[in-house]
């Protein structure tokens, strides 16, 4: 069990999250926060997660509100989220994050290694995956009020006509299987694959590669969730 770690980062309103044109009506509707909560400016380069390079891009998570988001609401959706942070936790193979979004809100951010996944070049999900995801899909059907996006990313061995699809088919399997598993495919607002682009750790080394070969899952506020909070209604 991986524990709980707590990263501050900053994440632009600017970046758009559009689906990939080969995922059928998962990714629907805009996932961009308001610029209310966000230091503004598309590709500012805020890392979730840790990087030495410059080449990586922060990555915009959050409902999209369009207003503020009062303190006391924030303190609300924080609770909540921490407490999905630590269920998460407690899923064999995942790294969890508490990380702030697009609205200044607490998310979460869940990494699965693509050699814990998956066989190399490979998107198939082994034995050992499909365990993980099945325990983590009860995750995300007990904070369904939490949206997610799903990413896939490589390292930069090869190139992009490989990498490319590559993570794209991985992220896909992921949300595939989490849907199988009872998912809704409302919650799951984006599944992408960023190929190589978003590196978190440095290429040049074989342990660096490994952390950059991973998916990773993003729970966060939606428009419902923020909502229940300011009336005070969020658990």
């Amino acid at each position: 069990m991986k524990s709980v770690k707590t990263v501050c980062a900053v994440l632009c309103s600017a970046l758009i999250l559009s689906s990939c044109g080969t995922w059928s009506n998962l990714a629907k509707g805009s996932v961009i926060g308001g610029a209310s909560g966000a230091a503004g400016g598309a590709l500012i380069g805020a890392l979730i997660g840790k990087y030495t390079g410059n080449t990586a891009v922060g990555t915009a998570v959050g409902a999209a509100v369009g207003t503020a988001v009062g303190a006391g609401t924030g303190a609300l959706i924080g609770k909540r989220m921490d407490n999905a942070a630590e269920a998460a936790a407690q899923v064999e193979n995942a790294t969890v994050q508490t990380i702030t979004d697009a609205n200044n809100l607490t998310a979460v951010k869940v990494t699965f290694d693509s050699g814990v996944l998956f066989e190399t070049n490979k998107y198939t999900l082994n034995k050992v995956a499909k365990e993980n995801l099945t325990e983590f899909a009860k995750v995300l059907v007990e904070y369904s009020d939490a949206d997610v996006v799903v990413y896939g990313h490589t390292d930069s061995t090869g190139n992009d006509m490989i990498n490319n699809p590559l993570s794209v088919n991985r992220a896909k399997a992921v949300a595939e299987y989490l849907l199988s598993k009872g998912v809704s495919e409302e919650q799951i607002k984006s599944v992408e694959g960023f190929g190589s682009k978003q590196p978190v750790a440095d290429n040049a080394t074989a342990a660096g590669r490994a952390e950059n070969r991973r998916v990773e899952i993003f729970m966060y506020a939606s428009a419902e969730m923020i909502e229940s909070a300011e009336n005070g209604t969020l658990e």
